[in-house]
């Protein structure tokens, strides 16, 4: 048994506004209409998550074809192209759209400046769902840049004509260097300084203070999760070791050897009680003190989707 550790707890840390209305709107839709709910692709990146949704009656798949006509579709929250909602339509789906709205405004810069005639690069990493959803709002004249060698080899019709936008998980380090390199070669691109959500920001703010005072960093997140991935990425910018858990199973023992001060984080989508399951875990090593640390409030939070839709006059009627 160790002498005891420091745990350290980020704040903000977990569930963000949008994830909370994705979930919430699942959760609201299944006591509407009744088992089963079917949701494209995964609500959220949190294995955690999909499993009690799964266990509660919502069935995961990953082709609209794979829904039986007339049942519930729900879009996660990483927002969806124009050619699904069309086809979700033509197979008389009733959709209800869970998107984060702070994607929705990406998608709406998109629409705008592709209707002005620009060249839309789109900074995110190929197929993840925002970026995919992201650049099928339009149709042509749309790129996809991951890399500052990808933004060097773009061509476009008019480099007079160049707008950019950013996927909302991203670190900022992950866009300074592209974005400096698209300016260069197009120095009339229009675009937000960046479209990374509050939430994402935050998060990344708060490990980085997380990481001053840590031998070693957890991240609580699904390894699909890119804003996790972020965050583990964060951390190990600022030079601790750092390393993303589902949960305190994927805990090596042998991490913890020579440290006695351990940071916690959870990424946006991971629920509050894997990290009580991490710090639970740490008291089976021996004696822990837990400080939480001060960070921004966040006092932002949305209406889950089907509530919106019943409130502008657009709720479909439940099952029969």
């Amino acid at each position: 048994m160790s002498e005891g550790f420091e745990v350290y707890l980020a704040s903000p840390r977990g569930f963000c506004a949008g994830v909370e209305r994705a979930i919430e709107t699942v959760k609201i839709s299944l006591q509407r209409y009744g088992r089963p709910v079917y949701v494209l692709h995964e609500i959220v990146h949190n294995k955690h998550v999909i499993t009690e949704l799964e266990q509660s009656g919502a069935v995961f798949v990953e082709h609209l074809l794979d829904i039986p006509q007339g049942e519930v579709c729900i879009f996660s929250a990483h927002g969806v192209s124009l050619a699904i909602e069309n086809k979700a339509q033509e197979l008389g789906l009733r959709t209800v759209d869970a998107t984060c709205p702070l994607v929705t405004s990406v998608h709406g810069m998109v629409e705008k400046y592709h209707s002005m005639g620009y060249d839309v690069v789109i900074i995110g990493h190929h197929k993840h769902p925002e970026v995919e959803g992201t650049a099928g709002r339009v149709s042509g004249r749309v790129h996809i840049v991951a890399s500052e060698d990808e933004a060097r080899a773009i061509a476009v019709a008019d480099k007079e004509k160049v707008a950019y936008v950013t996927q909302t998980t991203l670190n900022k380090n992950d866009i300074t260097g592209i974005l400096e390199i698209l300016q260069s070669k197009f120095p009339h691109i229009k675009g937000p300084s960046s479209n990374i959500c509050f939430a994402t920001q935050n998060r990344q703010d708060a490990v980085k203070q997380l990481a001053e005072i840590s031998d070693l960093v957890f991240v609580v997140g699904s390894k699909n999760s890119s804003n996790s991935n972020r965050l583990r990425e964060v951390a190990k910018q600022c030079g601790v070791e750092a390393h993303l858990i589902d949960d305190y199973h994927d805990i090596s023992p042998a991490w913890l050897l020579g440290k006695r001060r351990i940071g916690i984080t959870a990424g946006a989508s991971a629920p509050e009680r894997l990290v009580e399951g991490v710090i639970a875990w740490m008291q089976t090593q021996g004696n822990v003190h837990v400080v939480e640390l001060e960070g921004i409030k966040e006092k932002i939070h949305f209406k889950p989707a089907i509530l919106e839709a019943c409130a502008s006059g657009k709720c479909r009627p439940g099952k029969s």
